[in-house]
């Protein structure tokens, strides 16, 4: 029996308009769906954006949901990343593809990396299928360019002291899950005074969308905040 392929399929920022054609194709095709879940009482966003392609076909799903819980511990982590690449392996053995589905894009800060690479290690072939990421999402959502010309553009998952020392050296700062650390952010950048432009996107593309200009001030999870500097550094 010939072995199953994994595939890693962003399903982009929130709206299923928004997923691509070779997405939908492959999740056409394949009968087994591997949606992680960050808490068992919480329904798999990226499940739910790819609702829409699964009803239009007559064939039945099975739905793999492995918890992966946000959480900082490296090795708990590990963990529950090792059960998520035996209960898929289990699947590949049978010869069945599976897709595994993540916001945004596969390359760009998802923990499909971590399972795409346990299963390429075990001798399985591994797809990525790109989605639109979140944050050329909230630009498009927002209207404005992220970079122009010759600009540097840099992508932030987490503010800390490493922020600060590269402000200068870059034109667009795209931050992303901004809830986390909104406050300490808005104090980093105001330290700049270049001429800026902050404008914030939360739940990119999905009904209840919100763009601002400024940066947040509550705690919703699924939010960005675009930094656009205008001229050099001033001392």
């Amino acid at each position: 029996m010939s072995k199953g392929k994994l595939l890693g399929i962003g399903v982009g920022p929130g709206d299923h308009k928004l997923l691509t054609i070779k997405a939908v194709n492959a999740l056409k095709k394949v009968k087994v769906i591997c949606a992680p879940k960050s808490a068992v009482s919480k329904p798999s966003l990226a499940l739910s954006i790819v609702q829409p392609v699964l009803k239009e076909s007559e064939d039945n799903y099975d739905i793999l949901e492995p918890l992966f819980p946000m959480i900082e511990d490296k090795i708990a982590l590990s963990r529950y990343w090792d059960d998520a690449a035996a209960t898929i392996i289990q699947k590949l053995n049978e010869g069945l593809d599976v897709a595994f589905i993540t916001l945004g894009d596969p390359a760009v800060y998802s923990t499909f990396s971590y399972i795409g690479s346990r299963i390429a290690n075990q001798g399985f072939t591994v797809e990525i299928i790109p989605g639109i990421t979140s944050f050329t999402g909230c630009a498009a959502t927002a209207g404005i360019s992220l970079a122009e010309k010759d600009e540097i553009m840099v992508i932030v998952p987490k503010v800390d002291e490493r922020l600060e020392k590269i402000l200068e050296y870059a034109d667009t700062f795209v931050v992303m899950k901004t809830s986390r650390h909104s406050e300490v952010l808005e104090e980093i950048i105001n330290r700049d005074k270049r001429e800026k432009e902050v404008i914030s996107i939360r739940n990119c593309s999905m009904d209840d969308e919100m763009v601002f200009k400024g940066f947040f001030k509550d705690k919703k999870y699924l939010s960005t905040t675009i930094v656009k500097f205008k001229g050099k550094k001033m001392d």
